[in-house]
């Protein structure tokens, strides 16, 4: 049976002090509330697309860089909330806070759904089986058309007035990704993100020193749905429009390439990669309509040459060097 993605990588996040990371942690905040006093509007706007999706990609990390499964399904559940965000506020007329807390509530039934069906499987198991599940998904935002739209998907009522321009909103969305952040970096590096790693690295022996590794896996399951359900309720704030597109399976491999180009284990990865895919189809997009040959490409250096990641890279060179 294939082994888990992340066995096959080093254990990158002790690598450097904690210290280290939460200097690092610092640093990206820093440079990310001076964004928008150095570029244009347009660039501010792809700046907050950039933070929703890693969310995305961090939330997809959880699984597969610290429990060893890499699941191809949060795609469906992010969408999930985005759609349910739209529903509540569009067709519905509710408020917007609310339905985004009625989209992360979705999101994260829809994991816990999932988790059971999935967390007895492992390996190439486990990824089939949630590429069916989110498939599942596709499938019936495609066909509930009465609920969904169907093909011509959901328009949204609009921003409120107080995020109608492009730095107000990037801010807000700062200021929900930042926590965000911090909880799901206390979260792998509590003593359950330990147990987590354990299970990642010997599940058999976690079984043999007494945890409940089902029940743990399926809570990590569940918490990362709850936070991929954040980043789709954002999104439908951001976007004002969800159609199966949101939820197909296009959705989850772009999350699970941002976790993978970033670094799988970091969680910092999920910026970067989140940024450098954003801005290769942004700007590559511009001059040929062939961008996703382009980035297959790239993701192909990437993996030949650094494959653990572009931040996994950064950290085994200043290890070395140290």
């Amino acid at each position: 049976m294939t082994a888990p993605l992340a066995s096959t990588l080093p254990p990158l996040e002790r690598n450097l002090p904690r210290g280290r990371t939460l200097g690092w942690l610092a640093a990206l905040a820093v440079a990310l509330v001076g964004l928008p006093l150095v570029l244009p509007g347009y660039q501010v706007s792809i700046a907050a697309q950039i933070l929703i999706f890693s969310v995305l990609a961090m939330s997809i990390d959880v699984l597969a860089g610290f429990a060893g499964r890499t699941p191809l399904c949060h795609g469906a559940i992010f969408g999930a909330s985005t759609y349910v965000v739209i529903y509540w506020t569009t067709t519905l007329g509710g408020s917007l806070w609310a339905g985004a807390l009625l989209g992360i509530l979705a999101a994260t039934a829809l994991a816990a759904l999932f988790a059971l069906l999935a967390i007895r499987t492992s390996g190439v198991y486990f990824l089939l089986l949630t590429l069916a599940l989110g498939m599942i998904v596709w499938g019936v935002c495609l066909r509930w058309t009465s609920v969904t739209g169907g093909e011509n998907g959901l328009r949204g009522a609009g921003r409120p007035a107080f995020l109608a321009d492009h730095v107000s909103f990037y801010y807000a969305v700062l200021a929900v990704v930042a926590p965000v952040t911090f909880a799901i970096w206390r979260f792998v590096h509590s003593p359950f993100g330990m147990t987590l790693r354990g299970i990642r690295d010997s599940e058999s022996r976690m079984r043999a020193l007494g945890y409940n590794v089902p029940l743990h896996l399926f809570l990590a399951f569940t918490i990362s749905g709850a936070f991929a359900g954040v980043a789709g309720a954002l999104y439908a704030v951001f976007n004002d429009f969800v159609s199966p597109s949101t939820v197909q399976l296009s959705q989850s491999v772009a999350g699970l390439l941002m976790a993978i180009t970033g670094g799988i284990g970091t969680l910092l990865g999920a910026f970067v990669g989140a940024a450098c895919i954003i801005l290769l189809e942004n700007v590559v997009s511009l001059f040929t309509a062939r961008w996703p040959t382009v980035l297959g490409l790239a993701f192909i250096l990437i993996m030949i040459f650094a494959p653990e990641g572009i931040v996994g890279r950064a950290r085994l060179a200043l290890a070395r060097r140290r």
